[in-house]
């Protein structure tokens, strides 16, 4: 009953959320979104997912907080709540960096990969899809126009999600820079072309969905577990590089179709030094994914079967 509960207020803050043209009922629909998911995280009970929790808890309370305190500023202002209808500069700024915190974008990104990392792979995975389309859907409602921060968090973050992958070993924090990556792609395009935005996040829904289940199938949750997948999961085994190179951006593959409709706008939009620095932090992510799908296909593991504990 509790955990049938719990995800229905899930949905039901996210819902709210998306259909709200209030500010006030949309930071409501966020709030029970934020109050939902918590027991979901603490469920474990490990220390680490408490203090993952924890972690998660008040950087969404400082974000929610920021944005209730831009949007009564912008309606002392303006004199109206609308969300369409955000004309002053300033509370416009700020919603944009609460809302940025909210889904992890760098450089207010620092949360992320630790809270992933405490928690279990389902978890994990709302966290990393459901729970970032509340705030797009507001950041997609705004009217954004001539937003350079924009542009300066869209490049933080996909060069901060490239490096930051790097010298990882965990597969949940290299999913939270991957994450960070694509987010940073997607809020890029906001300003210029909306529909690539929603085109972009869901590509990554999908893929992120697809990598998470796959780890939770071989219980996967560092470099040398991906080992073992082959006497696990032969049959899965064999797809996975190419959901880990679709999120790389790799042509033929799908995750490649937002890249590069992203890069071909931005070149219209004369930021030819944003789309550069772009597809060169694409080959950053890409490393790490290209690792993962090695370690997973390219290498035999130490083979005895009998060894592991799900078969015994």
């Amino acid at each position: 009953y509790i955990l049938a509960l719990l995800l229905f207020a899930l949905g039901l803050g996210t819902t709210l959320t998306f259909s709200s043209s209030h500010w006030l009922l949309a930071w409501m629909g966020l709030e029970i979104n934020t109050l939902a998911i918590i027991p979901l995280m603490a469920n474990n009970h490990h220390p680490r997912a408490v203090e993952a929790t924890t972690k998660y808890f008040l950087t969404q309370a400082t974000a929610a907080a920021t944005l209730l305190f831009a949007t009564t500023t912008n309606a002392w202002l303006t004199g109206q709540w609308n969300i369409y209808l955000m004309t002053h500069p300033v509370p416009t700024s700020i919603i944009i960096l609460a809302l940025s915190l909210k889904i992890g974008l760098a450089p207010l990104h620092t949360w992320l990969p630790e809270v992933l990392q405490g928690l279990d792979l389902t978890t994990g995975l709302i966290l990393s899809t459901w729970q970032k389309l509340a705030p797009f859907s507001l950041l997609l409602q705004m009217p954004l126009q001539d937003q350079t921060i924009l542009i300066m968090l869209a490049l933080a973050s996909t060069l901060i999600g490239g490096w930051g992958g790097l010298n990882q070993t965990q597969l949940r924090k290299i999913l939270a820079y991957s994450s960070i990556a694509h987010l940073g792609w997607m809020i890029m395009i906001i300003q210029f072309a909306p529909e690539l935005t929603l085109l972009a996040l869901a590509l990554y829904l999908v893929m992120t969905s697809a990598t998470f289940l796959t780890l939770k199938t071989n219980k996967a949750t560092n470099i040398n577990m991906l080992a073992t997948s082959w006497a696990k999961t032969p049959t899965l085994t064999t797809l996975v590089p190419l959901i880990l190179l679709s999120l790389g951006g790799l042509p033929p593959l799908s995750g490649f179709m937002p890249k590069w409709l992203i890069l071909q706008e931005l070149t219209k939009q004369s930021l030819p030094l944003t789309a550069t620095l772009a597809a060169l932090s694409a080959l950053l992510s890409l490393y790490f994914y290209l690792r993962l799908s090695y370690a997973m296909t390219l290498t035999m593991a130490p083979n005895n079967t009998t060894g592991f504990t799900p078969w015994r």
